[in-house]
């Protein structure tokens, strides 16, 4: 599978590692937020994000809600406040993806996605229940884009799309 993120600046990332800390969490990727997964984004498509990419402002994230959902299994997560640049970055980059990538994960299309950074994954209640109070209450995080990137979860393999450096100003 394919997931398209962003990696967030130094300190972003060291409030969220510093919670993971807390709870006892450890992920093969550094902290991040999820726009999308398929199971395939070649490189037609990368190069069309890379494109539009440029063009956009990627916002700064705020990560400020502290809750819980469960698909297949549970999940605590940091969620994102939605604002009209956040969604309209979404929305662009689905446009790119629209009709052109294998099996997008409907969880992270335009009206199901829930903009969050996972804090832990895989508990059974209990767990899930003594990890919320561990990190309860959560101070708003500010997060700066650092570098959006494809994310090959099979490879481990991290295919920049665009760095924080490169951002219009």
């Amino acid at each position: 599978m394919h997931a398209l993120v962003v990696f967030f600046d130094a300190e972003a990332d060291a409030k969220v590692r510093e919670l993971w800390r807390r709870i006892g969490s450890t992920f093969e990727y550094p902290p991040h937020l999820t726009f999308a997964i398929a199971g395939t984004i070649g490189p037609k498509v990368r190069a069309e994000l890379r494109e539009d990419l440029s063009r956009l402002w990627l916002p700064d994230l705020y990560l400020h809600t502290l809750g819980v959902f469960s698909t297949t299994e549970n999940v605590l997560q940091l969620g994102a406040v939605v604002d009209g640049e956040l969604l309209a970055v979404h929305s662009a980059i689905h446009d790119v993806l629209a009709g052109r990538v294998k099996d997008p994960y409907a969880y992270y299309l335009p009206g199901n996605w829930v903009p969050h950074c996972t804090l832990a994954h895989g508990m059974d209640d209990e767990e899930l229940v003594k990890a919320f109070a561990a990190v309860h209450p959560v101070g708003t995080i500010r997060a700066k884009v650092r570098e959006m990137s494809i994310v090959d979860t099979q490879t481990g393999e991290i295919d920049p799309l665009r760095k924080a450096s490169t951002a219009p100003r």
